[in-house]
């Protein structure tokens, strides 16, 4: 009699990018990438997959480890996640500037696109030591720039986000050594706005199920 064998949870994979390694220069190099998700990026995986191993947290959906996680498997969880949607977040060849809701969402939350866009800037120059920049709509529908600490994600928080900016030193320094506002500058000329434009549709989608 052949014995029962015990489905073991999908291991988190480490996902491609949606571009080649050299695809954003001059704006980010190859070489960044190539330690940024070849390294970094891996290697939060890669030990998201010891922490979780024969738990009952093993194969959920990464989104709801990020919801429910504690101290190192949320770390791990939340940067795995982060770094997934920032690489998203990235395309050589998007338009300079949103258009369509997003654009209008702007406008009517910020001002005008230049001022979130100073806006986000400051907050990213200003941010103390590591973590991510981001733009987030929250269950009501409102826009907000909001700065996380080393893991941290607005899903934690109930808020969907929509674009972030990696400020961790690991995501620049190659680059642009300690100057990080020169990093944010670059940043702008290689944002998918398409990208946030189908984030923002799906957060209106699910409001009003």
């Amino acid at each position: 009699m052949q014995a029962n064998v015990i489905a073991q949870p999908v291991a988190y994979e480490l996902p491609d990018l949606p571009y080649s390694l050299g695809a954003l220069e001059p704006y980010v190099s190859g070489e960044t990438l190539e330690y940024h998700w070849g390294k970094h990026h891996r290697g939060y995986v890669n030990r998201l997959n010891d922490l979780v191993r024969g738990t009952d947290l093993a194969g959920q959906p990464l989104d709801e480890l990020v919801k429910q996680a504690k101290g190192a498997t949320f770390n791990n969880a939340a940067q795995a996640w982060n770094h997934a949607f920032y690489w998203k977040c990235l395309t050589p060849h998007g338009p300079s500037r949103p258009s369509s809701r997003v654009a209008a969402a702007i406008e009517k939350r910020f001002g005008s696109f230049e001022s979130f866009k100073g806006l986000f800037a400051r907050t990213a120059t200003g941010k103390f030591g590591s973590g991510w920049i981001w733009l987030v709509r929250n269950a009501e529908g409102t826009l907000f720039v909001e700065a996380t600490d080393d893991a941290g994600n607005p899903l934690a928080d109930g808020r969907t986000p929509l674009l972030t900016c990696d400020v961790w030193e690991h995501a620049y320094y190659l680059d642009y050594r300690n100057d990080r506002a020169a990093y944010v500058d670059a940043f702008w000329r290689i944002v998918d706005w398409d990208f946030v434009e189908r984030n923002f549709s799906a957060a209106e989608k699910a409001r009003n199920k």
